[in-house]
């Protein structure tokens, strides 16, 4: 994904939410949301124990910008309770429309699909996606850090918070680490895959674990495809594990799931 299309990207997002607030405003919106407890993703991470299964956050998404179409037939709803059913931590839904064939409903219908916390994942830019995101039943969003500038992604922590939403903040170097650390991000994800190559280096994941502040959950994604890699990671200092393609392109998504833990409780 080259610099210029993820200024595209985040250019239709805006965009695209602030048509949506014309037809549905924040007010209105914010009168839609439910109660739930606050901090449940992080939670979910932060109950990562020396011989217990990986945090696993099972992704639910039909296409990808590098892959093309990864599952014709996608159901998330059913996906995310073959998922909860196998042992994940927590949900990733796609919910960005153009590249990943995503949609807010998608997320709603993993929601009433299971208990574990669901992470909104997606473009986020706006306070507006936030409180969509929340009124969703969302537990988390995403905020990637190459989409913001600081002072954006200092508010939208704040807005975040406020909402009662964690907020997992991806970065792809050491750059934008220092970034996230210094707006507070309490959970920071490292993305293994190169946002204008689109190439994977779990290399990358090492390399900067050590910089990750103690008290911040630490989260790998990308990359993840075997147990040992999985185990070296957890050593590495990270608890969450994001994963998504090698599920999707499973024709049974929750068993993959349970195999990849199963593999992982006999290497403990």
């Amino acid at each position: 994904m080259s610099a210029s299309l993820l200024r595209t990207i985040v250019a239709a997002a805006r965009r695209s939410a602030a048509e949506r607030e014309i037809r549905v405003p924040l007010a209105t919106l914010e009168a839609t949301i439910a109660a739930r407890p606050d901090g449940q993703f992080r939670a979910a991470l932060e109950a990562d124990a020396a011989g217990a299964p990986p945090r696993i956050i099972a992704e639910c998404k039909r296409r990808s910008p590098s892959k093309g179409i990864l599952r014709e037939h996608y159901d998330p709803a059913a996906i995310a309770a073959s998922y909860a059913a196998a042992g994940a931590a927590a949900i990733s839904v796609l919910t960005e429309p153009t590249f990943f064939d995503g949609s807010l409903d998608h997320l709603a219908d993993v929601r009433h699909a299971v208990q574990i916390p669901v992470l909104r994942k997606d473009f986020v830019v706006t306070r507006y996606q936030l409180t969509e995101a929340r009124a969703a039943g969302a537990d988390a969003a995403l905020l990637i850090a190459a989409a913001l500038d600081d002072g954006e992604l200092n508010a939208l922590l704040r807005a975040a918070e406020a909402l009662g939403l964690d907020a997992l903040v991806e970065v792809h170097d050491a750059a934008e680490l220092e970034r996230a650390v210094a707006a507070g991000a309490a959970i920071i994800g490292v993305n293994s895959r190169n946002l204008h190559t689109l190439a994977v280096d779990t290399g990358v994941l090492h390399a900067l674990a050590s910089r990750i502040p103690r008290g911040v959950v630490a989260v790998a994604e990308s990359g993840l495809r075997d147990a040992a890699t999985i185990s070296g990671l957890r050593e590495a200092g990270f608890r969450g594990f994001l994963i998504g393609e090698r599920f999707m392109t499973d024709g049974d998504p929750g068993s993959a799931l349970r195999a990849l833990l199963g593999a992982q409780v006999e290497r403990a």
